[in-house]
């Protein structure tokens, strides 16, 4: 895999990131270049100035693990950058990530009941699966109602990246609209350095880049990160404000596939507008079964 440009950029933006003295180096008189030269790198990282440069260059494949280790430690780089980096060597190398398999633009794989059964049984919280391109490929009752606004009235499957960055909605959605707008360019990066090969990806980077100019600069800044846990606001259309904490699970037998939970702190004002929310949606799938029955 030729990813040569991608290691590059990465790499120049982790350095251009890092400050000389929180690396422990005394800058002196002016310097031309934005965080560390590539000779402070090479010294921090223990290897020639030559070699740096060669990898900087993006021609990172053959790379060792204890040269990749000592880059990530001398950019200062977090677990998240650290991985991201290792995946750019892997795919250099032509290895796949995690054993999983390269996937190819398509229809999405069939729902598997058991898993739909499983997000069902989640009642009390927003539970959904997303898969690598930003796809809800699969939401609880709760979920449906919370993602009303993204599902809208059907058509091609909801997508939040497309949401976030096309629909003019997202900014009432989320009342942190560009935070919400970091974290989805750079989970999409991590993804795209984690499987060069899903064209479905490549496809929707194309389409967002051509369309949304807010993901072309966030795109080009080749931030990185994981999604995990953590505590999002939201404004939704029907109940108003919410502050809700989320879990993301892998799910093992969809390899790159996570099912994420949303929950409210019991007894706070987002636990109540969640409920009501629940109370609303159980209302509407009532009408709706009586309209069709």
């Amino acid at each position: 895999m030729d990813n040569r440009d991608e290691v590059r950029e990465f790499l120049m933006s982790r350095r251009a990131r890092v400050n000389p003295k929180d690396a422990g180096i005394t800058a002196g008189g002016k310097r031309r270049v934005s965080g560390l030269r590539r000779s402070e790198v090479a010294d921090l990282a223990g290897v020639s100035v030559e070699y740096y440069a060669k990898l900087e260059r993006g021609a990172i494949g053959g790379a060792s693990a204890s040269v990749l280790d000592a880059l990530a430690r001398a950019l200062q780089l977090d677990d998240t950058e650290h991985a991201h980096l290792l995946d750019l060597a892997r795919a250099a190398d032509g290895i796949p990530t995690s054993g999983r398999a390269r996937r190819r633009a398509g229809k999405p794989a069939e729902l598997r009941p058991s898993l739909q059964w499983g997000l069902d049984s989640i009642t009390d919280a927003v539970a959904f699966v997303r898969d690598p391109r930003q796809n809800l490929v699969a939401t609880n009752e709760l979920g449906r109602a919370f993602y009303s606004p993204v599902i809208g009235d059907g058509g091609r499957t909801p997508n939040l990246a497309r949401f976030q960055f096309l629909d003019p909605a997202a900014h009432d959605f989320y009342p942190d609209w560009e935070l919400f707008a970091e974290m989805c360019a750079a989970i999409m990066r991590s993804e795209a350095g984690r499987d060069p090969h899903d064209k479905a990806l490549q496809d929707l980077v194309g389409e967002l880049s051509t369309r949304s100019e807010t993901f072309r600069r966030l795109w080009a800044a080749h931030d990185v990160r994981s999604h995990g846990a953590g505590t999002k606001r939201f404004h939704h259309p029907i109940v108003g404000d919410l502050t809700l904490s989320y879990e993301e699970f892998a799910v093992t037998a969809e390899p790159g596939n996570v099912m994420l939970i949303y929950t409210a702190e019991p007894g706070s004002p987002s636990a109540d507008r969640l409920r009501l929310l629940g109370s609303w949606a159980a209302d509407h799938r009532s009408m709706e079964s009586r309209v069709t029955g």
